[in-house]
């Protein structure tokens, strides 16, 4: 009987620090020039990234706020960069968040996207075809 107790408190730790990994990315990040603060969310069980500050959020009139100038679809381009998306449709899966993509304001381009968080600092690696082909990004916690 206290193997059997045993087995089902040791079965809900685990289960239990499963979901907490799950929720470990949402919160508040500085981005790597520590010039933006991307608030990562969960929604329907997928995880995305608004970016919620910059430092430089305003053009040199200082009224008005910086707009997503770069972006391939024309239509886009007159949206202010505060309260972008900018990380879309991440999920869990061992220990990494896979299958998402991320979108880069500075260039205008959107690539296939992975998380893994290590510690207070989570490395984003933004690629095209294969992980091999990308380069990774730091961000850490501003909290």
């Amino acid at each position: 009987m206290r193997l059997l107790v045993s087995l089902i408190l040791l079965i809900g730790t685990t289960l239990s620090v499963t979901a907490q990994n799950k929720q470990a990315i949402v919160g508040i990040w500085f981005n790597q020039e520590k010039d933006g603060k991307i608030q990562i969310y969960e929604l329907n069980g997928k995880y995305f990234g608004k970016l919620i500050w910059l430092k430089d959020a305003y053009e040199a009139d200082g009224t008005t706020p910086r707009k997503d100038s770069k972006n391939k679809d024309a239509k886009l381009r007159n949206r202010s960069l505060v309260n972008t998306i900018l990380l879309t449709d991440f999920e869990f899966d061992k220990n990494k968040w896979t299958n998402g993509q991320i979108y880069d304001p500075k260039s205008g381009n959107t690539y296939k996207c992975e998380m893994k968080l290590d510690g207070a600092r989570l490395d984003v690696r933004g690629y095209v075809g294969a992980p091999m082909f990308g380069r990774t990004t730091v961000f850490t916690r501003a909290e």
